[in-house]
Order: structure tokens, then sequence, then C-alpha cells
């Protein structure tokens, strides 16, 4: 590491803008540390430290077979075309790297095949689409819908053409040695590092825990870039989901592959008519859910609502056992037919419908087993409405004991990174959220001059965030910094509802252009936003990370809300029961320490790069007027602070101005940034 990372180094040598980092380097060390020893570590480097390159270099230094998980597919490309073909010239050999991403992203040549020739396109944009994957298929080495930028997100072709496991008939398929998915796990058993995103890596992780065959190689080592996200993403690949969309997709994807395989008939139609009818019946007693609320009551809802439950039931194990009887090839029917039955016992283990039989089928999934096997009450069962979908959920409370189980205790070593874990200089939160007893630890600031590059703003004189008039106020506020900023600021609030009351009120009163969330998809408002002179983008939790605009465009970001999580929403409110009910103190264990790193998020969009300057500023006087206030302060980057709109118009304009600094201590920020080893107590 001394060798790579210091002046002189090869990384100085191969950089003409190569600056010394000693967070980088510290980092890398203790990468290096945790690998040798076959040690945990948990690492929060600060924007700017350079950690991809600080994990990196060690991990392909060790000569194990490593993994690198990251929070985006984006970031997974920035690895494979940037990073890591500039240290195959560092070095001067070439990597043995691959990536893997969850099936969806990948073409498949049977379908493709399939689509040649039918009348199923509508159109111009879908047939001038299947026309360009069509060209491009036959030269692809890979089939990664990442190669056709021109391919729109919200592509209606796509789906009909992917590599989805529902449709995959498997090692059956005429063309499985030559399947982009194939050649994505050959690639991984060849390779020394593997680099993966969040959800496939617990998506698989799911699989191994009983195992179920699992879809990455073994592996000795892996790291966790934007580490930040992993408890919400266990969530979901530990959970189960039954929707009325997966319902409608089983009938069509029957139709189609029925109509392919000759195996259509008059009573398969009645049987998938029917099922489309149970469906719609079943999926619309819950028309009244708002968006998303607690369905603890499984069994009265159940007993209650016989008729159109045993109907949806029957449905879909008609449609099985219609299946079943087909005289053609189990390469037409044999994903149907799996996953007619994981919807059935779903809605089993869902409704609290499980008898002996069923129990025996269900403890060959994977994650209905762990619901089948809860004892003590893990499992928080709730619904939700999104547009015009139901869905119906079953969600770990606590992820620790998961993790300590398939993850912690593997034996390898586990690397947690991100620029967001520590709160008021302390790792408990996040180790104690994710079941990690022991590691090492690593706490670096980022690479900039906070103090001189951004100022933190708190305005005085503004209600209680709870209070009636705390809108028209914070309207107002807003007002007066886009004025002094000349627009280029983000608006982040903490709810829609709140998102488009300031949009209404401040969009019409300022001359800078408005931009508001949901006006198209993220990346497309988010694109309009950078290349628009002076614009204001309202937005959510959606722009609270992962999103980039360094330089003058984004120049201010004002937050309205401490971002403390809903407490009426079902998982939230099942964890605070949780700790409630072990005797803890749920608002200081947990929606504090959870708010204080969303808060570090928000204002992480701001400062982006070394040139970078703008300021931040939070509406909710709680961060001052509250004790608890200094948890959120210390956690931030060492800004200097004013509570002066004054010091503001200074600051943008360049001149000098009365910002005080940090107005509380921040003794925590103080500690030597060595390795320690950590036990959680």
């Amino acid at each position: 590491m001394e060798e790579f990372f210091r002046p002189g180094g090869r990384l100085s040598e191969s950089l003409p803008e190569w600056e010394d980092r000693s967070g980088q380097y510290e980092m890398a060390v203790e990468v290096a540390a945790a690998l040798e020893q076959r040690r945990h570590l948990v690492v929060e480097a600060g924007t700017g430290t350079g950690k991809t390159l600080a994990y990196l270099v060690p991990l392909i230094l060790a000569g194990k077979r490593a993994v690198v998980s990251t929070g985006t597919k984006n970031l997974q490309e920035q690895l494979i075309r940037k990073d890591v073909p500039f240290l195959e010239g560092v070095l001067g050999h070439e990597l043995r790297v691959a990536v893997m991403k969850g099936r969806r992203n990948f073409l498949c040549r049977q379908k493709l095949v399939d689509m040649q020739g039918q009348p199923s396109l509508h159109g111009l944009t879908q047939l001038s689409d299947f026309g360009r994957v069509s060209e491009w298929a036959e030269e692809t080495a890979t089939g990664d819908r990442s190669e056709l930028p021109e391919l729109r997100g919200d592509s209606k072709l796509w789906p009909r053409l992917d590599a989805r496991r529902e449709t995959c008939s498997g090692r059956r398929c005429g063309f499985f040695d030559d399947c982009f998915v194939t050649k994505m796990h050959q690639r991984a058993r060849e390779a020394d590092l593997i680099v993966v995103n969040h959800h496939l890596f617990f998506a698989d992780l799911a699989l191994r825990r009983d195992d179920f065959g699992s879809i990455i190689p073994n592996y000795q080592g892996v790291v966790f870039d934007e580490a930040h996200e992993i408890e919400s993403v266990v969530g979901q690949f530990f959970g189960v989901r039954l929707s009325n969309h997966q319902v409608d997709e089983l009938a069509r994807d029957t139709q189609a592959a029925a109509k392919r395989g000759g195996f259509g008939s008059e009573q398969l139609v009645r049987t998938l008519n029917g099922l489309r009818a149970a469906a719609k019946a079943f999926f619309g007693l819950f028309a009244g859910v708002s968006s998303r609320e607690t369905f603890s009551e499984r069994v009265q809802f159940r007993r209650r609502e016989a008729e159109k439950y045993q109907a949806l039931l029957q449905s879909i194990e008609g449609l099985e056992s219609h299946l079943h009887l087909i005289k053609t090839s189990s390469e037409d029917t044999g994903p149907l037919k799996s996953r007619a039955r994981t919807l059935r016992l779903v809605l089993r283990v869902l409704l609290a419908d499980v008898d002996e039989a069923v129990a025996r089928e269900a403890y060959e999934h994977p994650v209905l087993s762990l619901l089948l096997e809860d004892n003590r009450g893990n499992f928080v069962y709730w619904l939700e409405k999104r547009g015009k979908g139901v869905y119906l959920q079953a969600t770990p409370i606590q992820v620790d004991s998961i993790l300590h189980e398939t993850l912690f205790d593997g034996g390898g070593s586990v690397v947690l990174a991100s620029a967001t874990l520590a709160v008021d200089g302390s790792f408990e939160y996040v180790r104690g959220r994710l079941g990690l007893s022991a590691s090492n630890e690593l706490l670096t600031p980022g690479h900039f001059d906070y103090r001189r590059q951004a100022l933190l703003y708190m305005p005085r004189n503004m209600p209680d965030p709870r209070s009636p008039d705390f809108s028209r106020r914070a309207g107002e506020e807003i007002l007066q910094l886009l004025r002094v900023s000349k627009g280029r600021a983000f608006v982040l609030c903490t709810s829609y509802q709140q998102m488009r009351r300031l949009h209404k009120r401040v969009s019409f009163a300022i001359e800078h252009p408005c931009l508001i969330q949901g006006q198209g998809p993220n990346e497309v408002v988010l694109d309009k936003f950078r290349n628009t002179k002076n614009c204001v983008l309202f937005a959510t939790y959606s722009f609270w990370q992962g999103v980039d605009v360094p330089g003058e465009q984004l120049s201010c970001v004002i937050v309205d809300k401490l971002p403390f999580a809903v407490p009426s929403d079902p998982v939230v409110m099942a964890r605070i029961d949780q700790i409630r009910r072990d005797g803890g103190n749920p608002f200081r264990e947990y929606q504090i320490p959870s708010a204080a790193l969303a808060l570090k998020q928000g204002f992480g969009r701001l400062i982006r790069r070394k040139t970078d300057r703008g300021v931040l500023a939070l509406l909710d006087n709680r961060i001052v007027r509250k004790g608890y206030g200094k948890v959120f302060l210390n956690s931030l980057p060492d800004y200097a602070a004013t509570r002066s709109l004054e010091d503001v118009e200074a600051f943008f304009d360049g001149r000098h101005y009365g910002g005080s600094g940090r107005p509380l201590k921040r003794a925590t920020r103080q500690q030597p940034r060595r390795r320690r080893e950590a036990r959680l107590r």
C-alpha cells in the first residue's frame, strides 16, 4: 500500500493530477489488514477520499477471489469501464474481473427468436427498438442492456425480451450454452474479482441460506460500497411479496407460452379468465389502502373475505393443475408451474392459511421457511398501494440475526464502506442494526476543506416544523435563499405532500425555472436540472443519495425538516415497538441515528469536488433547540455554520462572512484515525 499510494508511488506516477490523500492510504492499509487477518472492517471515508481505489487495490493484490458489491448499477459500470482499466494500466497486466447483474439486465436469445415474425409489436417505437436489439444481439458478447443506452429506461419492449428467471427453462432451453446469463456465470467462475450490486448479492445470499443453488461463486472477501443501504436491501430479499401484478404477469406469460407452444385450449382460456377475475376481486378488497399500512389481522381478514380468498386460491391451483396435465415439453410449462406453485404458497403463508402439507412445501422455499420458523415475531406483515399495484408483504423487522448467520459468520472478511456510516463519531448504531459483533474500524474525513467550501445555515425564528405555520414560513425562507443563490438549488423534502406544497408556494414567486420530482423518470428530471441554468429542483428521498451534480449548477441544498422516518410506516412502527418491548429507547437508539445518517446523505449532494462551493440550509429549528440536535451536528462534516442570511449573501458574493464555525463542541471528531477493534456491547 505504501508503494502504491504514497508520494512517488505507482498511483502518483500514473495520474498527472494526483494529490496525496492520507485517508485513501489509511483505508487501503486497513482493507489489506482485514483481508490478511480474516477480520471484518467498518470504514467511513468522506467524499473525495478516493475509497474505490482504496479497496480495489488491496483486493486485487491479496490474490484471493473477492466480491465488490455496489449500491447501484451505475457504480458497477464505473468500476468496470473506468477504475479497472485504469488499474490494469498502472499494474501492467490484465485483471480477471467479471461483472454480475440480475437476469433482467440480459437479453434472452429464445425470446428474441420467438418474437421475430410475431404480430405483437405495437407502434413505430417498438418496431424500431426491436430492429436495434436484433442487430445488437449479433455483435454483443455480454447481452447486457447497458450496452444499449439509446433504449429508453421505460421501454415496453425490453421486459418482453429479458432473461428473467420466471420465464427461464434453464438447461432445457436450446440456447442454454449460448445464453448470456450462462456466459456471465462462466466469466465469474474464472474471475479473481467479481463486481455485483447489493440487490443481486442479497438475492444470492437468500438462496445460499438453504443451499438452493447460489449465483455468485465462493469468495474469501467482500466489500460493500454504499454500505448504508444494506439494511433496507436485506429486508427486501429476506421477505416475501404478493401483488396483483405478479398474478397478471403469470396469466399473460401463460397465454403467450400457450400460443408459442401450441397448447392453447378453450379450457385454458377459461382458467386464465377466471384467474384474472378472481385476482381483480381479491386485490380490489384493498382499494381503501392509502399507501402503506399494517396487515396484522390476517386470519380475521381471510375468514371475513373467505369467498374471494378461496376463489383466488382455487384459480391459482386450477392453473397449476392444468399446466401439469399438458402433454408438451416441460421447457414451455416448467417455469410457469414453478411460478404458480410459489404464488399459491406465498398467498397461503401471508394469509396464515398453513396446514401440514403447505408447511412441507413452504420449507423448501428459502425465505418462506424463515417466516414459518419465526418464533419471536421478527416479521411485520403489511400492505402497500402504489399506482395500480397492490402488494401484500412480510418484511423482517431486524436483520441482525439473519446477517450474522448468513454473512458475518461465514469465515471471510466483510468490509462495510460508505461516506455515511458513523453517527456522532461512532459505528455502534450500524454494527448493531446489521449484527456485526466484532470488527476493525476506521473513520477518515473527506478530502475537502468544508469550512472554506461550505456554509451550514440554520435560520433564526423558524416555527416548530409540526406547527401549522411552518410551511408558510419555510416557503418565505426558501424564496430568500433562492434569490441569494440565484436558483441552482435542491429543495429536499421529507414528504411528497410537503414537496408539492412548497413547490406551489415558491415556483410562482421566483423567476428561476423550477422542476419537481415526478415530472418524469428521476434520471430525466436530473438531466434537465443539470442542463437548465439557475434551475431549482423540489424532490424527496429519491434525490437524497446517489445523485452527483458537481460544479456551480448545484450551489445550494435546502432541507425542510430533520428526516425522521415516518413513525406510522409499518416497518418503522414494528422496529420501534420491538425496541420498546426489549426495554430500549427507540427514539434514541433507532430514530435519531437513522435520521442523522439520512441528513448526512442529503447534505452530501452539495460538495462533490474540490472546486465546489455552496450553502447547506436546514429549516428545522430542532437541530439547535433540542438536546438531540448535537447528534446531527456532530455527525456532519466540519462545516462553517451561521444563523444569519447576511452571511449567506456574503458567502455567495465571495466576501468575508461572519460564519462562526460549528456552535457545538465536536469532541468525537478529535478521535485518532487509527484502527480500533470494536465489540458490540
